[in-house]
């Protein structure tokens, strides 16, 4: 070095490596090989989800930075600073697995061109963000989500309390003008000794609102790229999903104890999750349901 600063001066420094392109580089040819396909199968996919992709269904494994770069000059992803900012802090989480269980219903073109909308149950437990349950109905409706519970504590036993909105299903918002605001699901769950606690606003239920956000988009490009089109494929499809899914996003718990509860013996799921209503037998021996007598 010595000799270049007394031969070339200051400029006989300089590396002769500068401006070459790096040893360690991706040759263009594969450069290019990998945006044609985020351009004709990834399009609308995130960098992460579409190394995934890339790994997985083409056996191309690069770093997911790298290709955010990529997607960046090419106009097809739009780096942090450009996106919203959080504007609220997060709630703390449950200490243990089966404390809180958050549930909501996505209403969403989940099949896109391909099938009706459709509305997606979602179950999330607090503690771990781990996706419990997962099943696709025609809409967000009390028996719908009856047999989605009754799946949920049969697979994983009995939550502590369930974290919701203030649908119609957990709460009768016309409380005031017909008894206590228990509505047919809050009864069998009740019965069940599950509590139900509604949220005031959907920032309070974070969890699962985030999940929502993530399965509309990753969710639905997985379902096109199988070609899933109505929602019996989708429920078959869903529980190996739901694994791939907790293993990318679940968290472990501060408290590792489940404190999911086992049915009990004198518990009927089947007997408590129905609809049920109560009439009055009349001195003429009649009941009245719906302006009808029977």
């Amino acid at each position: 070095m010595l000799d270049r600063l007394r031969a070339d001066g200051p400029e006989g420094l300089v590396s002769w490596k500068r401006g070459r392109p790096s040893n360690r580089s991706v040759k263009a040819e594969m450069r290019n090989q990998i945006l044609g396909l985020v351009r004709q199968h990834y399009h609308d996919f995130g960098p992460t989800l579409a190394t995934e992709y890339l790994a997985e269904r083409h056996q191309i494994t690069i770093s997911h930075e790298t290709l955010r770069k990529w997607m960046i000059q090419e106009g097809l992803w739009k780096d942090r600073d450009a996106r919203r900012p959080r504007l609220y802090q997060h709630r703390y989480r449950r200490d243990c697995r089966g404390e809180l269980v958050q549930v909501d219903g996505s209403k969403h073109w989940w099949f896109e061109d391909r099938g009706p909308q459709c509305t997606l149950l979602v179950f999330i437990d607090d503690a771990t963000s781990e996706s419990m349950h997962l099943r696709m109905v025609e809409s967000e409706n009390t028996f719908a989500y009856m047999d989605a519970m009754s799946a949920y504590i049969e697979a994983h036993g009995k939550p502590l309390a369930i974290y919701s909105d203030k649908h119609g299903v957990f709460r009768n918002n016309t409380a005031s003008a017909k008894g206590d605001g228990m509505t047919h699901f809050g009864r069998a769950l009740e019965a069940l000794n599950i509590e139900i606690i509604c949220a005031n606003s959907p920032q309070a239920k974070c969890r699962v609102e985030r999940a929502n956000g993530t399965l509309q988009d990753r969710l639905v490009k997985a379902m096109r790229l199988e070609g899933i089109s109505t929602i019996a494929e989708a429920n078959v499809f869903l529980p190996g999903y739901m694994a791939r899914h907790n293993q990318r996003f679940a968290k472990a718990p501060f408290d590792p104890r489940d404190v999911h509860r086992p049915l009990a013996l004198h518990d009927n799921l089947k007997a408590e999750m129905v609809w049920r209503e109560q009439r009055t037998v009349t001195q003429a021996l009649t009941l009245h349901y719906n302006d009808a007598a029977l």
